[in-house]
């Protein structure tokens, strides 16, 4: 597994510090270690944090609704990322724009870019400022922005799973599911071999319950949420 989740207690796979505007950590209080972004905790209650911001180019497959989506996208610019969000639907991303607040001059912060669903340039990565691409190109998107170089990483947002997108799903180094139906269920134990146990515990998470997955990972976790998220992204939730 490359993009690795694990105890955010522990050192291992953890991303190398960022530094971020102390007003934006103030903004979204994020939950984080050295850079890596905390998706929730265990069935244990302890946190798990993937390192998702790397010396590696990382394609994330995301199947569910807007939030688990946008509440990614502030963890990653809590840790110091760029964030480029591709999107039919700039103004369900507005929350980012606001969440990131103004230059000294009032101008919009540069750390997130709205845009629309066509190729663009995109920042340089770097180590010191990774970059987060979301492409919210709907269930069957176009590759428009992928990940090439170190530091980059792209999110797809899938709103349901498509047979079509069975090869861009094969291609991730990380898939994080929110609770399918059972037909979609079915699905993905098609595209990844999954077992019965597996497809039918996609069928009866919560609505904040998450499915890590990867290569030689199956890992059920519980979304939690800060006071400041809350306040910018309402509660959790399973739909968009």
């Amino acid at each position: 597994m490359s993009a690795r989740v694990h105890d955010a207690n522990k050192a291992i796979g953890v991303s190398p510090e960022f530094v971020v505007d102390p007003a934006l950590l103030d903004a979204i209080s994020p939950s984080g270690d050295r850079g890596g972004i905390v998706l929730g905790s265990g069935l244990q209650g302890e946190p798990l944090t993937v390192s998702a911001l790397r010396a590696a180019p990382t394609r994330i497959v995301l199947v569910g609704g807007l939030y688990l989506a946008r509440q990614v996208a502030m963890r990653a610019m809590a840790v110091g990322a760029w964030v480029v969000v591709a999107t039919g639907r700039p103004t369900a991303w507005h929350v980012l724009s606001n969440a990131a607040g103004q230059q000294p001059n009032g101008q919009p912060s540069q750390l997130v870019q709205i845009r629309r669903l066509s190729p663009v340039e995109l920042p340089r990565p770097s180590e010191d400022a990774p970059l987060l691409v979301v492409h919210d190109g709907g269930p069957t998107p176009q590759d428009l922005f992928p990940p090439r170089s170190p530091w980059q990483t792209t999110v797809y947002v899938l709103p349901y799973l498509h047979p079509q997108a069975g090869a861009l799903a094969n291609a991730a180094d990380l898939v994080l599911m929110q609770r399918l139906p059972a037909g979609q269920a079915e699905l993905a134990a098609r595209i990844w071999r999954l077992p019965p146990q597996m497809m039918r515990q996609l069928t009866t998470l919560k609505d904040d319950q998450v499915v890590a997955l990867g290569r030689n990972l199956w890992r059920p976790l519980r979304l939690v949420t800060t006071a400041k998220e809350q306040q910018i992204l309402g509660p959790i939730r399973r739909g968009d």
